[in-house]
């Protein structure tokens, strides 16, 4: 099968997306892009996270095109394609149904920078006008939204967020859900102080560098 290690990394955190309650039900997509093949690999439709298997996704072309797979893709393609269409810095994307980033956004609201975790998206993340799911009207709307970010609100929908590798891309959601958790907290107290511009600018110039050297890291044994 082509493209396994993007199928098995599908599988794991579309499981993970349920086990550290990022979406319910079936709620969410993932996806993969192999720039050197021009192939996505995206999660099937419909099918719950924990009964999918390696062979159930699917990988495609960017013009829509199913080149291995006999299960539907997930409805909503083209949000992922449009993305690896005109945004050459990701290549994993993940999309879900979290709770309080879908709460923001059922409200219309961005994410403000609240904390400063709000970083690995970018200053802020912006919410979409309402779209209806599946819809090319989506996915253009989301790219304009995740413009110069890495996260997005759907409005009345959800939240997709990207990153160069799949894992990133969940880790980043991930962030942004705890972000939006402790903004609704914050508002439910009053008006919470938020992090100004130009600090932001900080944080952004320090994540450059946070975390260790890859030439640091201990390999793993033959």
């Amino acid at each position: 099968m082509k493209m396994m290690e993007a199928r098995e990394q599908l599988v794991y955190y579309g499981k993970e997306l349920i086990g550290q309650r990022l979406t319910t039900g079936t709620g969410g997509n993932l996806s993969v892009f192999d720039r050197e093949t021009g192939l996505m690999a995206i999660t099937p439709s419909g099918i719950d996270f924990f009964a999918t298997r390696p062979e159930d996704i699917v990988i495609m072309t960017l013009d829509g095109q199913v080149v291995e797979g006999t299960r539907k893709p997930s409805s909503e393609v083209d949000l992922h394609r449009i993305f690896y269409q005109h945004r050459p810095d990701i290549g994993g994307l993940v999309h879900s149904h979290s709770i309080y980033c879908t709460t923001i956004a059922c409200m219309g609201w961005e994410i403000p920078p609240v904390h400063y975790v709000i970083g690995v998206a970018g200053k802020s993340v912006r919410c979409t006008p309402y779209c209806t799911f599946g819809s090319w009207e989506l996915a253009q709307a989301a790219l304009e939204g995740m413009q110069d970010r890495y996260a997005v609100l759907l409005g009345n929908h959800g939240v997709i967020a990207g990153a160069g590798t799949l894992k990133d891309a969940f880790d980043n959601l991930r962030s942004v859900e705890f972000v939006a958790e402790l903004y609704y907290r914050t508002r439910s107290l009053g008006e919470p102080k938020l992090i100004s511009s130009q600090q932001m600018d900080q944080v952004l110039e320090k994540f450059q560098t946070y975390g260790q050297p890859a030439e640091s890291m201990p390999q793993e044994k033959e």
